[in-house]
């Protein structure tokens, strides 16, 4: 295995600020929980991991392919990675202060109707793929890369949302009141957005 612990830390930590910015996800996790409890809401937290999973998986196979045939190219993407970090956290602060909302299709009862409905989530959105694209050459030397390191990349992708999802679905009491109050989610979106420009910060140095 070529990853060292600083490699994995990084992403681990890059994963978990995008986790903690509010989007589709938390929406329809948040109504699922306050509609149904727990029970209703860890379905879908693991029907989303199925995306975590595939997402980041055909990334490095299409990206690996890419960097392998075009010498130098590693070095570029890294840069480009950076430069996207910078851009989502200048957006993610530049819109603070914009309410996101649920589809109701995706709040249905039922344990099954859960876990189908956090697999649609994730997967009805392709611009996923092209995120991890763009996120994962500026962590990794995808043409060093060995299975092992796939499989604990793959695997950090999993277990870092599923674990911010389901801690969200146990404690949606207070996490309620920071999606309704203006002003709450204000300040979690602009600390969100600072914390990601940090990384496109520590990107070029690693």
């Amino acid at each position: 295995m070529t990853l060292t612990l600083a490699d994995a830390g990084l992403y681990a930590f890059a994963l978990l600020v995008l986790f903690l910015t509010p989007g589709p996800v938390w929406m329809a996790l948040l109504a699922r929980a306050m509609s149904g409890g727990f029970n209703a809401a860890w379905p879908f937290a693991l029907g989303v991991t199925i995306g975590d999973a595939l997402w980041p998986l055909l990334a490095i196979l299409g990206m690996s392919w890419i960097a392998t045939e075009f010498e130098g190219l590693t070095t570029i993407l890294k840069f480009v990675a950076s430069a996207f970090f910078l851009w989502l956290g200048y957006t993610i602060i530049r819109n603070a202060d914009k309410q996101i909302a649920a589809d109701s299709r995706l709040t249905r009862p039922g344990m099954w109707a859960g876990f189908v409905a956090g697999v649609v989530v994730i997967l009805a959105n392709p611009k996923a793929i092209l995120f991890y694209m763009g996120m994962l050459p500026g962590f990794f030397d995808l043409t060093a890369l060995t299975w092992p390191d796939i499989g604990v990349i793959v695997a950090l992708s999993m277990i870092v949302p599923l674990f911010g999802n389901i801690v969200m679905a146990a404690f949606i009491g207070k996490l309620r009141g920071l999606l309704t109050s203006p002003k709450a989610l204000r300040r979690l979106n602009v600390s969100a957005g600072a914390l990601l420009i940090a990384v496109a910060a520590i990107i070029p140095f690693t």
